[in-house]
């Protein structure tokens, strides 16, 4: 009887152990990170666009520019050729899992000046483009061959539908980036000569900070990993392990060791 006690009470132990493992191994609720009520990740940077980063704080501009954009100036006719990244300021504490029936939407802004070229013409000419990595992995890439380069604000809106290289961003190696692309020949041209005509080129993106009215965000459709389809497992992981318990087959394991233990004791007695 006691041998039968003590076997339930070791697999008691060792499941309630693997049961409070989820929880806490939980992250504290931190707003810079994603969750089903905190999609939205936005981005900031420096005054000179050398630094790009992004987080899900909306009230934490820290570091950021104070103007609300960051700007690269090129001289009279030199080309305006930008290329930069924005990722994550802060690894993920938490696997980030996306509805597979979603939609991720990216909006950003921009101001440019330059002269326009045929990118199918000139090779050295590229519309704008961005490019949305997981890691390092490239998960999608579009060209906005629509967007003024006469110094006009100009918001861009780009809709991505979620497919299977976008419903899992594991933490601390798979955290979304943004690259941002653009290069388009300098102004030159003769009205360039008077002195109140200014033909410097320059190339403004926008940060959630911004009071001009531009959005500067990405929404990722978010949800918990419980609400995952059946057979929607983890990138890396093999079907069925993904989202499983921490730990579960290893207590498992131990649970079973524990019970032969007892029970080839109680043979012996």
């Amino acid at each position: 009887m006691s041998s039968r006690l003590l076997a339930l009470s070791l697999s008691f132990f060792l499941l309630s152990s693997v049961v409070a493992a989820p929880a806490s191994a939980q992250a504290a609720d931190d707003p810079k990170q994603p969750s089903v009520e905190n999609p939205h990740m936005h981005f900031w940077g420096t005054d000179d666009l050398s630094s790009c980063w992004t987080h899900f704080d909306s009230n934490d501009s820290a570091g950021s520019s104070e103007e609300g954009h960051g700007a690269m100036v090129f001289a009279e006719g030199q080309q305006v050729d930008v290329s930069f990244t924005c990722r994550i300021q802060e690894n993920f504490k938490e696997n980030m899992y996306l509805n597979p029936n979603g939609t991720i939407v990216i909006e950003v802004g921009t101001r440019i000046f330059s002269d326009d070229c045929d990118p199918e013409q000139d090779s050295n000419c590229k519309d704008f483009t961005m490019t949305l990595y997981r890691g390092n992995i490239e998960v999608a890439k579009e060209v906005f061959p629509g967007v003024s380069t006469g110094w006009d604000d100009e918001q861009i809106r780009w809709e991505l539908p979620v497919n299977g290289n976008m419903t899992s961003w594991n933490r601390s190696q798979e955290e979304p980036a943004l690259h941002v692309e653009f290069s388009k020949p300098g102004v030159t041209d003769i009205l360039c000569a008077i002195p109140l005509n200014d033909c410097t080129g320059e190339f403004w993106f926008y940060y959630s900070n911004n009071e001009d009215g531009m959005t500067a965000e990405a929404n990722f459709p978010v949800i918990n990993m419980t609400d995952l389809p059946i057979g929607q497992e983890e990138p890396g992981e093999e079907a069925g392990g993904g989202g499983g318990l921490p730990g579960f087959g290893l207590a498992a394991g131990l649970g079973a060791m524990a019970l032969a233990a007892v029970a080839a004791r109680s043979r012996e007695e």
